[in-house]
């Protein structure tokens, strides 16, 4: 049992020494740094991290007792060179990996840190691609571009451009970045993206070329995504190709945020050529430690200890080197040692040169890349922590922008709000937005100096004139021609194309280029397919806006409205003795008449006992009673009504009057103006029910309409080529071997008519189309021509233009024949005569209860004062009732007062019965 004791007694002691001296902290640890010392980035990024390093090793409360190193290598931008100074590196048993700012390098480190299981920290390389599950030791402390193009999509989406040209440097860098824009410009349904690489290591030969082909597209949006240059070479030599004018926008990824804030003071005057650039920058919240760092930096830059001044990558190269150190202190305090074996396929290399057995791997590299992507804490660039993707967590970025030799924030963008003009900080806890109305940025100085938009493109220039194609015509030619041996184009389509442009906001260069032979008209499908083929920018002529031609280009609002309308022969019918009668029918003249009639009777009864017009004897009366009634139609009445009630009738009356007369001198007057059809033709049902030949233009639409639409039989119809043609055809007529009716588009037939004047158009256009100019699929020359076409019609010169060239003998328009204008029926007005007749029939009844109501009332006081003297008055009274009736109607309204006086003063004594009764 004592034995037994001893043994585990000196068990336990053993365990205990050895775990004393594997957990026993390193005296110092390695980490290898990788970057170019003398570059943009560089000269920042050093003594940040020197800066960080000797914070690091200064402070007792992170790796206490363990003193962290930096082993940097000068990767001299240069991929191969750099590879072989990080395989120097990486022999010193460096336990992780800072760097480096190129994107191509990092690729190729990455590889090897894959190998070794060594964590990469990137500060600076921001191709999207390294983010790949392909890289897994990959981590990255700065903005990927796939943010960064997010912003610049959404920057020129915020503008409403659609066309955009990228320079790029041709590298995994460039390269991979603009790929991500151009999928970001494809959501927000950008049209058009034009990629312009530039070699690694470009000239300013190889700028020129490229800014002179770049100029002789549309577009004037220029996204510039290149590697820091202090010489600012694409800018200068733009501003000298006088591309930084107005009408050109340059925006610029963060290097240019970089190039400029690395400028130390007496360097500022080159922002002068970058008027109106505008550009992004990695957003990093105010901090006091970022406020106690800058000072720090100045203080070393009046040492003379720096050549540059403090940029956003520097910020980020301190915060990495922080981020190290801090998962090496968890690393460490976890109890895991920093060990490092051999890799059997190295030490089986034959490369002995090269000492490639040197290499090792890290044990704990998986531990170590754990604890660096759960690190978490205050920097100078923010709060620093990585998502699963090993990018940090970002605060989005600032939108510069330069004038007037100074840098400019205009605003903010974050995954979370979209652009603002406050910081996103300041932002929390408010409502998540990405509505339009919501996104706001303040004033831009664009390169022209003004803060108004500019336009973004530009349809041509001199260089390269706008590509039109003129239809050349063999008939109908005033619509487009060219001028016989002079190589000028003219016509009716050309001089509103000419005058439109006079009402666009710029300068299109244009030239004309003919399409077809001139012996036949040409084909206008292929026309347009031409344009959409960009053979032609646009076309300009009779083209009609129809549905299968839509679908492959554009067209402009129509400068014309038109459609398929029918053309016949004319005769006028207006010489007729008897024309006067017909826009009434019989029954509407009988109506009338009895109407005349009987208001004519009502108005005498109502007027004969107060009107001493209405009395005398009775032709008087009677004659009195006509002209009355007649003399209401010509408003030439001497008489006037006294009654009330009459007054009523009559207002109606005349009502009735004024809509009837008025109704009959509009339909008379179309009798007498409007010429007839001498074809029995009145419109396309009746062409369509007929058998009558039917002409139709050689290549207009009007033929397929007629077979597949109307289903008209092929033979009936008769091809025409020219207006000669027409009006041969329509004077011999369907009995002769012509045809009895043409149908073809609006424009043609007024041309036609324009000319000829025994010829009109029946009825209206039965389609509807217009004629437009034709441009390639989302030009926006398209929607400018539309607005110029407008306004052309608002000054009323587009009524200038059609008059000019379609009324030559009186517009056409004015001689369209319809079918002999319909009889006014007596339905039409039944209403009126009905309401007419209901209020008469009111007067004339509540007249006659009056009289009977006022001969009532007379007869009982004649009857209570003037007793009747004999037996015999008793006895006839019933019998002249009625007689006594129209005699008390017929006195006068005075008499009636008299009569009824009369019998209160003297009434007749009462004479007493005699005995002999």
């Amino acid at each position: 049992m004592k034995h037994l004791g001893f043994l585990s007694s000196l068990m336990i002691w053993v365990v205990s020494q050895s775990c004393l001296v594997s957990c026993k902290k390193p005296v110092s640890v390695n980490v290898g740094v990788i970057f170019t010392f003398d570059s943009v980035i560089g000269r920042a990024a050093k003594p940040a991290m020197e800066a960080a390093i000797s914070d690091i090793n200064g402070t007792p409360t992170i790796l206490n007792g363990t003193r962290l190193n930096l082993i940097m290598a000068d990767a001299n931008c240069n991929a191969f060179l750099g590879s072989i100074e990080a395989y120097q590196v990486i022999e010193q048993e460096v336990v992780a990996f800072i760097g480096p700012q190129s994107s191509s390098l990092a690729h190729m480190i990455s590889s090897i840190a894959n190998g070794l299981q060594v964590p990469l920290v990137s500060y600076a390389a921001t191709d999207p691609s390294l983010s790949a599950k392909q890289f897994p030791f990959f981590v990255r402390t700065v903005q990927s571009d796939s943010n960064q193009m997010n912003v610049m999509a959404s920057l020129v989406d915020f503008y409403g451009w659609k066309e955009v040209i990228a320079i790029y440097v041709d590298d995994d860098y460039g390269r991979n970045g603009i790929s991500v824009l151009n999928d970001e410009l494809n959501k927000r349904m950008a049209k058009a993206f034009h990629k312009f690489p530039l070699p690694l290591n470009f000239t300013q030969s190889d700028i020129v070329t490229l800014l002179k082909e770049s100029r002789l597209l549309g577009p004037r949006v220029y996204i510039v995504h290149v590697n820091p240059d202090p010489q600012l070479r694409i800018f200068s030599t733009a501003k000298k190709l006088q591309m930084m004018t107005g009408d050109y926008v340059w925006f610029a990824t963060d290097w240019l945020s970089t190039t400029i804030d690395s400028f130390i003071p007496v360097n500022r005057t080159a922002l002068r050529v970058l008027q109106g650039v505008v550009g992004l920058r990695q957003h990093i919240p105010e901090s006091g430690q970022k406020k106690d760092f800058m000072s720090r930096w100045r203080k070393m830059q009046q040492k003379g200890l720096l050549k540059s001044e403090l940029n956003t990558y520097g910020l980020c190269a301190y915060d990495t080197v922080w981020t190290v150190a801090h998962s090496i202190d968890k690393y460490i305090n976890d109890g895991n040692n920093f060990t490092f074996s051999s890799s059997g396929k190295l030490n089986d290399t034959k490369m002995s040169e090269m000492h490639l057995e040197k290499l090792k791997v890290f044990d704990g590299g998986a531990i170590l890349l754990e604890h660096i992507m759960n690190t978490s804490f205050s920097g100078l660039t923010g709060q620093v922590h990585f998502s699963s993707d090993r990018n940090i967590v970002t605060y989005g970025y600032d939108v510069i922008n330069i004038g007037k030799m100074a840098v400019h924030t205009v605003g903010y963008w974050s995954d979370i709000f979209g652009f603002s003009v406050s910081p996103p900080e300041t932002l929390r806890g408010t409502k998540k937005s990405h509505s339009e109305s919501d996104q706001k940025l303040g004033s831009v100085i664009w390169p022209s100096g003004k803060i108004t938009r500019p336009r973004g493109w530009v349809i041509a220039d001199d260089e390269r004139p706008l590509r039109v194609g003129v239809p050349r015509r063999a008939s109908f030619v005033d619509f487009v021609t060219e001028l016989n041996g002079t190589h000028e184009i003219a016509g009716y389509c050309i001089d509103v194309f000419t005058e439109a442009l006079k009402f666009i906001p710029y300068n299109v260069p244009y030239k004309f280029e003919l399409f077809g032979d001139g012996r036949s008209n040409p084909n206008y499908n292929r026309l347009v397919k031409m344009i959409a083929d960009d053979v032609f920018d646009a076309a300009v002529g009779d083209i009609a806006i129809v549905k299968n031609r839509t679908k492959v280009v554009d067209f402009s609002q129509p400068y014309i409205t038109t459609g398929l309308v029918i053309l016949a022969p004319i005769h006028n019918t207006k010489s007729s003795a008897w024309v006067f009668l017909k826009p009434f029918t019989a029954d509407m003249w009988c109506m009338t008449a009895g109407a005349f009639f009987i208001i004519a009777v009502v108005i005498w009864i109502l007027e004969h006992r107060v009107n001493d017009a209405f009395r005398g004897p009775p032709r008087r009366q009677l004659m009195t009673m006509c002209m009355f009634s007649l003399s209401t139609l010509f408003k030439t009445n001497q008489e006037v009504t006294v009654s009330t009630l009459g007054r009523l009738v009559m207002v109606v009356w005349l009502f009735l009057l004024m809509v009837i007369t008025s109704s009959y001198t509009a339909n008379l007057t179309s009798i007498l103006t409007v010429q007839q059809l001498s074809s029995p033709i009145t419109g396309i049902d009746s062409l369509i029910a007929g058998s009558w030949p039917i002409g139709y233009q050689v290549g207009s639409f009007a033929y397929g309409y007629l077979c597949e639409t109307l289903n008209i039989h092929k033979s009936r119809l008769v091809k025409l080529h020219s207006p000669e043609e027409y009006e041969t055809a329509l004077r011999l007529g369907p009995e002769n071997g012509g045809v009895a009716a043409i149908v073809d588009e609006l424009p043609y037939v007024e041309l036609f008519l324009s000319k000829r004047t025994d010829f009109g158009i029946i009825g209206q256009p039965f389609t509807k189309s217009g004629w437009g100019f034709a441009f390639q699929r989302d030009s926006v020359l398209a929607v400018d021509m539309s607005t110029a076409i407008l306004k052309l019609s608002e000054s009323g010169k587009l009524q200038e233009i059609h008059a000019r060239w379609f009324c030559k003998m009186g517009c056409p328009g004015e001689r369209r024949g319809k079918s002999e204008p319909n009889q006014l029926h007596l339905v039409s007005f039944w209403g009126l005569y009905l309401l007419c007749g209901a209020i008469t029939l009111a007067a004339l009844l509540i007249f006659i209860l009056r009289m009977v109501r006022q001969y009532a009332r007379y007869k009982r006081r004649q009857r209570k004062l003037c007793r009747p003297t004999s037996s015999v008055q008793t006895s006839t009274r019933c019998s002249h009732a009625i007689f006594n009736f129209f005699d008390f109607i017929d006195e006068k309204e005075e008499a009636i007062k008299k009569m009824f006086m009369q019998c209160e003063i003297n009434p007749v004594p009462e004479t007493p019965t005699s005995s002999t009764t």
